[in-house]
């Protein structure tokens, strides 16, 4: 998914001083972003009081909206660098298209994953005969920089592994949990996982002290480490935990993401992630001129023009904590 900010700033994430090395419960708003014409999406990630968690940097929750009359997504071509993108579906599908030739419709709980390395243009739209509902999310990894300039490639994923335990079933999308590796390829030591809980369940999910982690709530009523979340809402947990209490007062959905401190600083504008302000402005500059990041077939519409980078140095926003 593109970042359709025509204002967007630069700003510089990772690093070990944006980490809590404690456990907190830090309850992050998000902010409401339009996404084409029927899609409004919830950015939580990058947030005013938080720029990542382990090497997760960008974080859409959108749905479930109904667009039985409606288009729904339709994200035209636009480029990405030095990134992974994550398709997560609770409803609805997604038909995604790119530049090295893929061309797959994402369904519920299966794994759309697609890694720019050094250059990659895709488009994203709800297919013409669809379904009702959409509701998902759409998350970026941050590529470390040994991995950063690999080639472009994409994966999809319908058969993944669970954990399981009384009231909650835990879909593995990329990394580890509990002893269970997701076949998604990760490049930093990481963890992402869909959680459907049941009414009435409480459970305790293993973590890795070493990890930040946080939690997004996709739908129901949950509370995590005993704080109500709602549906669109993300809490950051900080590192330094062995085991996360959860409960559920209905069916809910929720998404863990965690991850080792990412610790890197990365500078991210509109849809790249690279190490400079000058690498962002090349890679503009690229994307404007038709060169580098290949060619999106078969949409039927104009690609994203990239906005105006913003005047002035890049200025790092300091430490959170």
């Amino acid at each position: 998914m593109s970042n359709l900010d025509r204002q967007a700033a630069l700003s510089v994430c990772g690093g070990r001083g944006f980490v809590v090395a404690e456990p907190v419960r830090e309850l992050l708003t998000p902010r409401h972003v339009r996404l084409g014409e029927s899609t409004e999406v919830r950015r939580l990630l990058p947030n005013l009081g938080r720029r990542m968690v382990g090497a997760w940097a960008f974080v859409d929750h959108y749905g479930p909206d109904d667009i039985a009359d409606e288009p729904g997504m339709q994200v035209p071509p636009h480029p990405h660098m030095g990134l992974q993108t994550v398709s997560w579906l609770h409803d609805g599908e997604v038909l995604h298209r790119d530049s090295v030739g893929s061309l797959r419709t994402i369904r519920p709980r299966e794994l759309g994953l697609m890694t720019s390395g050094r250059a990659i243009s895709h488009s994203e739209e709800s297919p013409k005969s669809h379904a009702r509902f959409l509701h998902g999310a759409q998350l970026w990894v941050a590529l470390p920089s040994a991995h950063r300039h690999v080639e472009p490639h994409f994966q999809h994923h319908a058969d993944l592994p669970t954990v399981s335990a009384p009231g909650l079933t835990a879909t593995l999308i990329l990394g580890e949990l509990d002893g269970t590796t997701s076949p998604g390829t990760a490049y930093t030591p990481i963890v992402g996982a869909d959680l459907a809980l049941t009414a009435g369940a409480e459970a305790r999910l293993p973590l890795d002290p070493d990890f930040e982690y946080a939690v997004l709530s996709m739908s129901g009523r949950a509370e995590v480490d005993g704080v109500p979340v709602q549906p669109g809402s993300m809490l950051y947990l900080g590192c330094g935990r062995s085991e996360l209490p959860l409960r559920a007062d209905s069916d809910a959905g929720l998404m863990l993401l965690g991850g080792e401190p990412f610790e890197e600083e990365i500078v991210m504008w509109w849809n790249f992630i690279g190490r400079s302000s000058d690498e962002i402005a090349q890679a503009r500059e690229d994307w404007m001129k038709g060169t580098r990041f290949g060619d999106v077939h078969g949409y039927d519409g104009t690609r994203l023009a990239a906005p105006e980078l913003p005047p002035g140095p890049l200025k790092p926003r300091g430490r959170v904590r």
